[in-house]
């Protein structure tokens, strides 16, 4: 549905253009917009590939271990109804380390297995169990300590300070994730 709307708008607006004689105006702006679409991508891709390697050496020290060990009596407060050392487990509190980290590409695949490892404990498949609302939810919030990708965008956009949002990106994510895991466990009860 959405390419089709994009479809259209783009289809008026070429119309409009030969209608009004400014088909050179939107030839301009649209091929400054390609390149402008291709510079950001590349400065998006030089970044994001530091942040990676820095997510890799975090990694390999043990450092996404430490926030996992860290997590996991706070997970068995939040998920209560998922068993110890089971596999979703695992792929949660990695999921959340990687949004912590800011890695949210890195986080993903985690997600996936998260959401497929509890599917697996749900007793009716078609709803949602608590935790995978819960899970959802948090991840929505998508608390982190470092926001990479925003950091990213603002450098590869020219910002002269672009880590400057940290402490504020924080506090809002932080904030989103309070009141995210608060409303799921009041709405749990809710509908018991």
């Amino acid at each position: 549905m959405i390419n089709t709307i994009w479809f259209f708008m783009i289809f008026i607006g070429i119309v409009l253009s030969f209608i009004k004689g400014n088909t050179a105006a939107v030839m301009d702006a649209s091929l400054k917009g390609a390149a402008n679409a291709v510079e950001l991508t590349i400065g998006l891709i030089g970044v994001m590939g530091v942040w990676c390697g820095v997510m890799k050496i975090a990694e390999k020290s043990g450092l996404t271990e430490a926030i996992g060990k860290i997590m996991h009596p706070f997970m068995r407060l939040i998920f209560p109804d998922i068993p110890k050392r089971h596999p979703a487990m695992g792929a949660i509190i990695l999921n959340i380390s990687s949004n912590i980290l800011g890695l949210s590409n890195a986080a993903t695949p985690f997600g996936i297995k998260a959401m497929e490892e509890m599917q697996k404990l749900n007793n009716n498949k078609d709803r949602a169990t608590d935790s995978m609302v819960m899970f959802l939810v948090i991840n929505s919030a998508c608390i982190q300590i470092i926001p990479s990708t925003v950091i990213s965008i603002r450098s590869s956009a020219g910002s002269k300070n672009p880590s400057e949002i940290i402490i504020t990106t924080l506090i809002a994510t932080a904030m989103a994730g309070l009141v995210g895991i608060i409303s799921c466990k009041m709405l749990e009860r809710y509908y018991e």
